[in-house]
């Protein structure tokens, strides 16, 4: 079927139609370059939330991730970059393969059917001038009758006229004669243009309209295959990223099934282990026999009496307190003897002056003393570890220059190698620095790990150079000092017998103590077992008092009732204080 034979008299209807098609393309166009724009802001969403759930960089947040789950999370964010993009993708293909390129078609179009058009117009007015011409002609023949006819009438009746003269009859005869050639003129004329007029429209109804209106077909239908093949790259530049898509989800999927619960209890148990061992069972005191009064193996007492002073290990020794604090008077615990009481007052005495200068300072100890002698383990380690990063980096610094200076004495006019003599010399040095430092924390790590005595006189002695570069954290007393199960400090015993002192009123005077006031409250956040000596369980949620803040040691006193009383890690509690008590001060 074909417009030019079908719809030869519709020319103003195709226009409008044609004009239709090219609006219906040009809002396709804009349908999908609001798309694109959609996926563009979609892909910068992702990214924008991968982003904000990213760790930070020396951050905890950071450490985290060591746990498979943590892993596997991270993980997917990093997918989600990927997933974010495949619809950066999809916009860029959308625009360069359909926007633009039928933004191009349209003006082309556009400029087409303004060109056929015209030419339909063009011959819409030739058809017009011929059929004003043969109007014309045909008019003019019509008058020219018409006068002819008259001229006619006129010479019969004046030939008719007997008082006429003969020269008026002649002439009206040639009035009449003159008339009458005038009307076969127009009737020739009128003729020929009705010829022309005819062969004219012929030609213009089945030759010009047809083609224009076949042209003005052809191009509407290209449009039509132009808007559809649009469509097909439309959905094929969706199905393109399909597979990446895919590839993306099935790495997320990977990722979780990667997740490994035990594997992060294992991690759990190495962030957290103490490394302390669980107390012993605690012995039978025979109270029948006065004079002969058993010590429970966790009293100080016990390995003086032997008279045997041994070798004891950091993290390990028995017998350790805290020399600081009053003890837990928990009624489930066996009211220890007075000896042990004793005893613990005397040990305890000289280390309370030791332990506080230690705490006043404010900062962590060098050695990482405060800390379980796992965690403590775990730290120096890291420390050797990142001073060997350190040394190896400084001596391939001092490999390079090395290298440079035997390029300089080959090659004088390169540069001057004494130059690199004060270079040289500095790197050296702070490979021997790093070197005694390292040495100093691989002494420490040794002494956790059991390989050397806790603190004996030959690991002061190679820990003594260091001192002098320390004086913040070593004083006196630190040399005598080890780390007790809760983290506190105890003197080692040096000798036999200084617990043998008897006191017959100490016990009742120790019990009399007056009780420190509180000064604020605080909240339980996670369940603490105090299981070592002066610390105090306990649970999550439960509401204390606080009596003595913590002094920079990590440790809070706190108190639950008038006999129950002791020291608590202060991250497991939250601590309200009340400003206005009597000793509520802050150690900075």
């Amino acid at each position: 079927m074909s417009w030019g034979t079908e719809l030869w008299d519709q020319f103003d209807n195709l226009e409008k139609h044609t004009q239709w098609g090219i609006d219906i393309l040009e809002k396709y166009i804009k349908f999908v370059k609001e798309r694109t724009e959609i996926e563009l802001s979609y892909a910068k969403q992702l990214r924008n939330l991968a982003k904000k759930y990213q760790p930070k960089k020396n951050s905890k947040e950071e450490e985290e991730y060591r746990y498979t789950a943590c892993k596997a999370f991270l993980s997917t964010l990093n997918e989600m970059n990927d997933y974010a993009g495949q619809h950066e993708v999809i916009s860029e293909n959308m625009t360069s393969n359909i926007t633009v390129e039928l933004a191009r078609y349209v003006q082309e179009l556009k400029q087409e059917r303004k060109s056929y058009f015209h030419d339909g117009r063009k011959a819409q007015q030739h058809i017009e001038i011929c059929w004003k011409q043969l109007e014309s002609s045909k008019r003019r023949f019509e008058r020219d009758c018409k006068e002819a006819d008259r001229a006619q009438q006129y010479f019969e009746k004046m030939d008719a006229d007997i008082n006429v003269t003969k020269a008026d009859v002649e002439k009206a005869r040639q009035q009449a004669q003159v008339r009458h050639q005038m009307a076969e003129d127009s009737k020739a004329d009128y003729s020929s243009i009705l010829q022309k007029f005819n062969h004219e429209q012929h030609e213009y109804y089945h030759t010009h309209i047809p083609n224009i209106f076949q042209k003005i077909q052809e191009m509407e239908e290209r449009r039509i295959v132009r808007i559809g093949d649009s469509m097909k790259t439309y959905a094929e530049v969706d199905r393109q990223v399909i597979p990446i898509i895919g590839k993306c989800l099935d790495e997320i999927v990977k990722a979780a099934e990667s997740i490994d619960q035990k594997n992060d209890s294992q991690l759990v148990i190495e962030a957290y282990k103490s490394g302390f061992e669980p107390p012993g069972d605690i012995e039978f005191e025979d109270y029948t026999q006065p004079m002969k009064r058993t010590v429970s193996d966790n009293s100080l007492s016990n390995s003086r009496g032997e008279g045997k002073p041994e070798l004891k290990f950091g993290g390990k020794s028995k017998g350790k307190l805290w020399p600081f604090i009053k003890k837990n008077k928990s009624p489930k615990q066996q009211k220890e003897p007075l000896s042990h009481r004793f005893n613990e007052f005397m040990t305890s005495k000289p280390k309370i002056h030791c332990f506080r200068s230690l705490k006043r300072g404010g900062a962590t100890p060098e050695d990482f003393s405060n800390l379980p002698p796992e965690q403590r383990r775990k730290k120096l380690q890291q420390k050797v570890d990142e001073l060997n990063k350190e040394i190896q980096k400084e001596m391939d610094q001092r490999d390079a220059i090395t290298k440079m200076k035997d390029v300089y004495l080959k090659n004088p006019q390169m540069g001057d190698p004494a130059s690199l003599d004060h270079k040289l010399t500095e790197v050296s040095q702070n490979i021997e620095k790093l070197r005694l430092e390292s040495q100093k924390f691989e002494a420490w790590l040794a002494e956790v790990e059991g390989r050397l005595p806790a603190r004996s006189e030959q690991a002061r002695r190679q820990s003594g150079m260091f001192d002098a570069q320390n004086p913040a954290t070593v004083n006196n007393c630190a040399q005598d000092r080890e780390s007790s199960p809760d983290g506190s400090y105890t003197e080692e015993q040096s000798q036999e017998g200084e617990g043998k002192v008897l006191a017959t009123d100490f016990d009742d005077e120790f019990d009399e103590e007056e009780p420190l006031p509180a000064i604020g409250t605080c909240k339980a956040l996670y369940t603490f077992e105090g299981q070592n000596e002066g610390t105090i369980s306990v649970v999550e949620g439960e509401t204390l008092y606080v009596i003595e803040e913590d002094k920079g040691d990590g440790w809070t006193r706190i108190r639950r009732n008038e006999d129950e009383e002791g020291y608590v890690p202060t991250s497991y509690v939250e601590v309200y204080l009340d400003k206005n008590a009597k000793g509520a001060k802050t150690y900075i």
